[in-house]
């Protein structure tokens, strides 16, 4: 019984890090930031449903501010880059995606150690867990790179050399509508990102 949630926790972790990824690639300056906070939410959520502790969406958003603090002003940071016209979407998507994928990574594995060994969200304790959430966020930058990796290396199989700018917009909108109907972004907020993205092509 337990090894079977530690599967389904990972296989909920891996899965939300390609989904951060995805999210931390919009190349629309701060959507990408929402987007991943509705990922770190329901990978969260779904972790809590395994270990059955009750999920608290407010508390949840607090612990991870708490937890990423620093973390979030590195992000933001990246997310400025966006604004550089040019070159700003590329350098700013690429970093902005790794280091989502690390933080979420960090998180899921802070919350699934705290659940496995009892806790609930009530009683997280952000002061003891940012040394762990620290070294999960360094495991999870080389996770998320393999990762990385591992998708250029299937794209440059695909027929399709390189994809031109007109499909790279369709897969950035599939991308949105998988967020969408994972249900880790609302409906408004995939209207006003697929707007800014469309806007942006």
């Amino acid at each position: 019984m337990q090894e079977n949630k530690l599967i389904e926790s990972k296989d909920i972790i891996q899965n939300h890090v390609m989904y951060s990824m995805g999210a931390g690639m919009i190349p629309v300056p701060l959507a990408d930031m929402v987007a991943v906070s509705g990922v770190q939410i329901n990978m969260i959520r779904q972790l809590a449903k395994i270990y059955n502790v009750p999920f608290e969406e407010t508390q949840t958003k607090a612990l991870i501010s708490a937890l990423s603090g620093s973390i979030i002003s590195k992000v933001g940071a990246r997310t400025l880059i966006k604004f550089i016209p040019g070159i700003g979407s590329l350098l700013g998507g690429v970093a902005m995606g790794v280091v989502s994928g690390a933080s979420t990574y960090a998180l899921g594995e802070a919350f699934k150690y705290h659940f496995q060994t009892g806790g609930s969200i009530l009683d997280f304790d952000t002061e003891k867990m940012k040394k762990f959430y620290d070294e999960q966020f360094e495991k999870g930058k080389k996770v998320a790179e393999d990762l990385k990796k591992e998708t250029e290396s299937k794209k440059s199989t695909d027929a399709s050399a390189s994809p031109s700018e007109n499909n790279d917009i369709i897969v950035k909108l599939r991308e949105l509508s998988d967020l969408k109907n994972a249900g880790i972004i609302s409906e408004t907020d995939f209207v006003e990102m697929k707007k800014k993205l469309i806007e942006k092509y």
